[in-house]
């Protein structure tokens, strides 16, 4: 067996011992408690030890008393928190539902998030703050994740470098389908971590409808929350429902969740979405996996009890405490039933952490449900090699699409790179040009589905070989897509390229570029031109101030014409401040490039306005009615 197929169970293993072992799941649980005893409907902030560089904040699990029956499916859409756009890198297809979450839990987040906002932004200007780890039991997990994802989207939009983890004990279920691909997308998949006890029912609860069970769900909640503000005085569960309701209840979540697990009857509203770690007795086992996710929560939850379903969700302490030493145990208890096989023993391994033993009939389908959820294919590691030796081989393509640029530089009709292939005609050389940047395109495009799809590792867009190359790409390539976008006349239908016509390869790889450290430290005088201009959308802005110009000349109104000079005015400083600072390559300068003509005929146009007005200035008088002798 191939290595990297081998190893998913046992970096399953591993990773669940790494987190549960580690300070940041007790830490995160010890500020949970807290935030459930003292800050109802509200959160609290510590510096994790005493350098500051670990920011914890807990949410309070005490939100909120009870729900009605609407108010616990609704879903409301999600396009941005707190003014900032989400998922706006990854725009939604046609035939894709929207991007929704659960209504009330967004209620929740909002009643409060002008006060979280405005303690966490000194928080992220302290160049001391390194993480921030969001965390929450219950409603609190919940309300956790939409404030991380606020954190995550805020941070990427000022091109900051602190890390987010969101850790959550409990959360029910927050968003649909769309949500959770959504997150995959962007890559914040690995941001949230979600620990989920064997029999806990609140995790598992919004699978089923709850129309029939909105009083015991009310009853439950209070329960729940009394205890969490009491946790010395447990709430009296018994004297608001009874032992039927509780089984009624118990059997027809497990019912609905079966339903998710097999894909049988209709889909569910919500779906999974980051790192489950599932803990139990036994230990922990960590699954990414949203099929998988929700076959385990059934898996395990058929082996419980109406009680213990209950009773589970407010055990995450308990769990916490003696894990790390169950890890310890757990190695030398099991030396003589780990088989030799390293697939084998880590699929045991995960079994084992599960909870659920060979007598219990949900064995075989968690083996096979394990099976499936072990990466098909080979590992993102092996597929970023790969794609390194692919790269390779579209050198050469990018090779020729340099010597024409230099080509184009060295023509006697001096219009340049951008322009030549702009009004390009058949010849072989041009037809080639044309067909590299057509294969350059299918290979990045093909990246970044790769991303999209979760197949390459996590820190892909952090390495530099591929910031590097995807922005030379970018530069190098992006003009000859204005070209043939404003060649074609694409901006008479569809408007202009930068807002209509861009791909959104190019926007990724702008965000690569901003987010990467070299980005940031690029500042260095030159002390000669570029070889390429670093605004590859420099030619797409001189297309739009061609087009403003041309309208100056048959525009009227004096309100559209001050906004037109404006945007002159604006893109003629930007223009100059590229080519003062050497950020332009020589073709951008070329005799009778666009740009160059676009100058010439903007300080034509300018010595016209002039002359115009001076010679209306010359005959006002006589406009006035006066006569000079």
């Amino acid at each position: 067996m191939v290595l990297d197929e081998a190893s998913s169970f046992e970096t399953s293993e591993d990773l669940a011992t790494c987190l549960t072992t580690s300070p940041i799941i007790s830490e995160s649980w010890r500020l949970c408690s807290v935030a459930n005893a003292t800050a109802a409907r509200s959160f609290v902030a510590e510096n994790g030890g005493g350098d500051g560089e670990v920011v914890y904040v807990a949410l309070s699990g005490v939100q909120m008393a009870e729900g009605t029956e609407s108010s616990w499916r609704r879903l409301v859409a999600l396009e941005s928190i707190g003014g900032e756009s989400l998922f706006s890198m990854h725009r939604k297809r046609e035939e894709e539902e929207v991007v929704m979450v659960h209504a009330a839990i967004f209620d929740l987040f909002s009643s409060f998030f002008v006060s979280f906002r405005n303690q966490m932004l000194p928080i992220m200007r302290n160049s001391k703050t390194k993480s921030i780890v969001i965390t929450g039991h219950s409603i609190g997990g919940a309300i956790a994740s939409l404030c991380s994802l606020w954190l995550l989207a805020y941070l990427q939009h000022i091109s900051s470098s602190i890390s987010v983890l969101c850790i959550t004990f409990g959360s029910p279920m927050l968003g649909n389908q769309s949500f959770s691909n959504a997150i995959l997308k962007e890559r914040w998949g690995a941001n949230f971590i979600h620990m989920v006890t064997k029999h806990d029912i609140m995790p598992r609860i919004l699978f089923a409808p709850t129309m029939p069970h909105i009083a015991q769900l009310n009853s439950l909640l209070q329960f729940w929350q009394f205890s969490m503000a009491n946790p010395s005085s447990l709430g009296n569960l018994a004297m608001q429902v009874t032992d039927r309701d509780k089984a009624e209840l118990f059997s027809f979540v497990t019912t609905y969740l079966h339903h998710a697990a097999t894909q049988e009857g209709v889909e569910g509203l919500f779906r999974p979405f980051g790192s489950f770690l599932f803990v139990s007795d036994e230990g922990a086992v960590c699954v990414e996996s949203s099929a998988a996710v929700i076959k385990m929560m059934h898996l395990m939850f058929v082996t419980s009890s109406p009680d213990s379903s209950i009773e589970d969700h407010l055990k995450y302490g308990d769990y916490v405490n003696k894990l790390s030493l169950q890890f310890l145990n757990k190695k030398s208890s099991m030396q003589g039933i780990v088989p030799n096989c390293s697939y084998e023993a880590g699929l045991e391994l995960a079994l084992h952490s599960s909870g659920i033993t060979r007598q219990q009939p949900a064995f075989e389908p968690a083996k096979e449900c394990l099976k499936e959820a072990r990466r098909a294919g080979p590992s993102p590691a092996l597929k970023a090699a790969r794609l390194a030796i692919t790269l390779s081989k579209f050198v050469p393509y990018r090779a020729e699409i340099e010597c024409y640029k230099a080509w184009c530089d060295q023509q006697s009709d001096q219009m340049g790179y951008y322009d030549l292939f702009k009004r390009r005609g058949s010849s072989k050389r041009e037809m080639k040009v044309n067909m590299n940047r057509i294969k350059l395109a299918r290979f990045w495009n093909n990246v970044v589905d790769m991303l999209e799809r979760n197949e390459l590792p996590y820190d892909f867009e952090l390495r530099a070989k591929w910031i590097n190359t995807s922005h030379f790409y970018k530069l190098l390539v992006e003009p000859l897509d204005i070209a043939e976008y404003y060649g074609k006349g694409k901006q008479k239908t569809n408007g202009h390229y930068i807002k209509h016509g861009r791909e959104k390869r190019y926007e990724i790889f702008d965000r690569w570029w901003k987010d990467s450290v070299a980005a940031r430290e690029e500042n260095s005088e030159r002390s000669k031109f570029a070889s390429l201009t670093q605004d590859s959308c420099f030619w797409a802005r001189v297309e739009e101030a061609r087009d403003c110009l041309d309208s100056i000349r048959s525009e009227s109104d004096t309100t559209k014409l001050a906004l037109l000079w404006q945007s002159i005015d604006k893109f003629e400083k930007y223009s100059m401040e590229l080519i003062e600072n050497k950020e332009v390559s020589l073709d951008v300068l070329a005799k009778n490039s666009s740009y160059s003509i676009w100058l010439e005929d903007l300080r034509e146009l300018r010595e016209l306005k002039a002359k115009e007005k001076k010679f209306s200035n010359h005959f006002n008088p006589f406009m006035d009615g006066e006569v000079i002798p």
